[in-house]
């Protein structure tokens, strides 16, 4: 062997546990902030059951099952086979996408937006959540997160340094924000606050006072509102009219300054949801920059993975004010590229031409038929539930006799073969709960609830 063969004096690498070799390596210290993701770690318990032969069936994910529309695949097909769809994306969006995006909020929530500076394409809500934090919250910062809530709001906030500040939603309050006790807080180096309406996980649908009462409350203590809206398309009413509106017509006079984004801008054209006793009323697609003034001081967040069939697709959008929105663009020029041109077009062609009808069966009606099978399950478990909730799950409060939820749903995935979702995941107020999700097919739901009959001697 030679002199200058330097793999003679090359020295062991140090192992990863420690031991020989010098030391070891350790993660970054934000990484004990958190923990795996819960559904991360749990399917690898459902793989490995599966490869044993046990066909679990999986009403516990958020991932909607169904395709998006026939046009908005014929979009991505062509627009892929283009020799010249290929490159590099500018992170602000296509323009086909942005206005498609703009077009939509005013088509469906009577909002008007400035697709040049007012909306933002994101790779996914998830994404969204990164790059807002990072635009806002300094290390040592607060953030409030709802509690019960969506794990991602608490868990990117850790890793970023941010102090994370849980306020309470409750049965008892409809699972609204409680203002008193918001005010009751130390307030003084609150930066975000993350709401979702319609909420996941509970259900709780929109109310207007709630974004009123939150749209006053960010302008009197300057605390940036991020509403978390993908599921107002998702209504699952078992009976009464679509609870779909009839979408503005084009051709409505909307106000294009930045203050005018109240849905009144095309009420004449706007049909309220025909409510269901007990459900607060209220249009049927809200959104907090419907509110005078939300714009603003209040993001929000939109997607297409629930209401558009799309969410390996990783498209969503963001909307504000032109300066939250440059100051978040800022962050995302700095870390990603924009997505593959053909998905945005894709994307901009199912914001634009998806039709009511398609909208009512894909959004309504399907999802009615598989609430209809949940209630069933909730009701054979023994659990107790509000009828009135809304989005693609269903969220139930389990009996006294279960010392956990997860009691409750270990005996279903081990004995039922059934794999559903504990509420402790989404926050302390969520642990005499469980969650149902509605992405399944008929049978297979129906399935599942045979199983859990035979299991549970019903």
């Amino acid at each position: 062997m030679g002199t200058n063969d330097k793999s003679s004096t090359r020295q062991p690498l140090p192992s990863l546990t420690g031991g020989a070799g010098g030391g070891s390596f350790k993660p970054a210290d934000r990484l004990s902030q958190v923990q795996e993701y819960y559904f991360s770690r749990k399917l690898k318990e459902v793989a490995k059951l599966n490869a044993e032969g046990k066909d679990i069936i999986s009403l516990a994910i958020g991932s909607p099952d169904m395709p998006p529309s026939p046009q908005t695949i014929d979009v991505l097909c062509r627009e892929a086979r283009k020799a010249d769809s290929h490159g590099y994306q500018p992170t602000i969006g296509t323009p086909e996408l942005r206005q498609a995006m703009a077009a939509f909020y005013r088509r469906w929530y009577g909002v008007a937006l400035d697709p040049n500076t007012e909306v933002q394409p994101l790779i996914g809500s998830k994404e969204g959540i990164l790059h807002a934090t990072l635009a806002f919250v300094n290390p040592g910062d607060t953030v409030l997160v709802p509690n019960p809530g969506y794990p991602t709001y608490t868990s990117l906030s850790r890793l970023l340094g941010a102090e994370v500040v849980s306020y309470d939603l409750t049965e008892a309050n409809g699972w609204q924000p409680d203002f008193e006790q918001l005010e009751a807080m130390d307030l003084s180096r609150v930066k975000l606050m993350w709401t979702n309406y319609p909420h996941m996980p509970t259900g709780a649908p929109a109310r207007r006072e709630t974004y009123e009462r939150l749209v006053a409350f960010a302008q009197k203590h300057a605390i940036v509102i991020v509403n978390d809206n993908p599921y107002s398309f998702i209504r699952p009413t078992t009976s009464g009219p679509t609870p779909l509106p009839l979408p503005c017509r084009e051709g409505s006079n909307y106000s294009q300054d930045g203050n005018s984004n109240s849905a009144d801008a095309c009420s004449e054209h706007y049909t309220p949801l025909p409510t269901r006793e007990g459900q607060g009323g209220g249009s049927a697609l809200l959104s907090i920059l419907q509110i005078p003034g939300a714009k603003d001081c209040c993001i929000e967040f939109n997607s297409l993975s629930k209401s558009h069939n799309m969410p390996g697709w990783r498209v969503a959008m963001l909307c504000s004010n032109a300066q939250f929105i440059q100051w978040i663009l800022k962050v995302k020029t700095n870390v990603e590229n924009g997505t593959f041109r053909a998905i945005q077009l894709a994307a901009a062609e199912a914001l634009t031409n998806n039709s009511d009808e398609w909208h009512r069966e894909m959004n309504v009606r399907t999802y009615a038929s598989r609430r209809a099978i949940a209630e069933e399950i909730m009701t054979t478990l023994g659990c107790r539930f509000d009828p009135s909730q809304t989005g693609m799950f269903l969220w139930g409060r389990i009996p006294d006799s279960y010392a956990t939820a997860e009691e409750l749903t270990e005996r279903v995935l081990h004995e039922a073969r059934v794999f559903i979702t504990p509420g402790f995941i989404f926050g302390s107020n969520g642990e005499r709960y469980i969650r149902i999700s509605l992405c399944a097919k008929d049978e297979k739901m129906q399935e599942a609830l045979g199983r859990i009959r035979t299991q549970f001697k019903v």
